[in-house]
């Protein structure tokens, strides 16, 4: 009877701990403050990929902690919001939906190469860190691939004053709104998709839009690692301590950021 007794306590204590050792995590849309710029006079259209707009991470920290990372559709809210404030004119398309029949100037289809988090287990601090590598595809009016950006953001909370999955959630939000900021003061610089306005369309080879595809995927990933920063000079976006919101968002940069890149972002930082 003891044995069993001792049976049951154990198998109880087993499953407690397997419930305490795995998180799921699912994100509210999120939302940027209205950036201070003039939108461009182009007519664009934005693809939302399914894998895209219901991406989910799963990872085991140290082989204890399995966690969940639902990003649901924060991704697509991020991108729609945020192209709505950079563009003239943006229409909304579904994955199958064909950009053929539209008069536009660009395309624009987002993806997500990579993501990452740290949490204080790891770190054996009290910080929460999130790394997401986006990558932005510019396609012409006769969809060929024009521009083809990976792109990097960053966000870091620290579990001070707040609780449960909280922490994390706020490092991947703030991760998105440096993927905002950058997407703001450098999409046209890295992509060059100014250029694609009243651009006429211009029909070329299977095998030649292979090899420029090609091409620019080479080009922009050395772009890349010629001008990523190490690890220990991340952008960081701070914010205020939990409680009444007191002002904007301030993105902190590294050493060889623009000292200006901070006042892009303007208005009520509500998460």
């Amino acid at each position: 009877m003891r044995a069993k007794i001792r049976s049951l306590i154990g198998g109880a204590l087993l499953a407690v701990l397997a419930t305490g050792c795995g998180s799921h995590v699912t994100l509210d849309p999120p939302t940027i403050p209205t950036p201070l710029i003039d939108k461009m006079p182009l007519s664009i259209a934005l693809r939302i990929p399914s894998e895209f707009e219901h991406f989910v991470h799963e990872d085991e920290v140290l082989g204890r902690e399995h966690w969940t990372i639902d990003l649901g559709r924060s991704n697509a809210a991020l991108f729609t919001q945020l192209l709505g404030f950079m563009f003239e004119e943006v229409t909304i398309l579904g994955p199958d939906d064909d950009a053929g029949i539209l008069s536009i100037d660009a395309l624009i289809e987002p993806s997500i190469d990579a993501f990452e988090f740290s949490v204080p287990s790891q770190s054996k601090t009290d910080t929460y860190a999130v790394w997401i590598r986006y990558r932005v595809k510019v396609y012409d009016s006769a969809g060929d691939l024009f521009a083809n950006w990976p792109l990097s953001a960053y966000g870091k909370s620290e579990q001070t004053g707040l609780t449960g999955e909280a922490p994390l959630k706020r490092a991947a939000v703030l991760a998105m709104r440096d993927a905002a900021a950058l997407m703001i003061m450098n999409l046209d610089k890295s992509t060059a998709i100014s250029s694609l306005k009243d651009r006429p369309a211009v029909a070329v080879s299977a095998a030649a839009q292979v090899e420029a595809e090609a091409e620019i995927e080479a080009e922009t990933e050395a772009i890349a690692e010629e001008q990523a920063p190490q690890t220990p000079q991340r952008r960081e976006v701070v914010l205020p301590p939990p409680g009444p919101v007191s002002g904007p968002a301030e993105l902190s940069m590294g050493p060889d950021d623009d000292d200006h890149s901070g006042s892009v972002l303007e208005g009520k930082d509500d998460e």
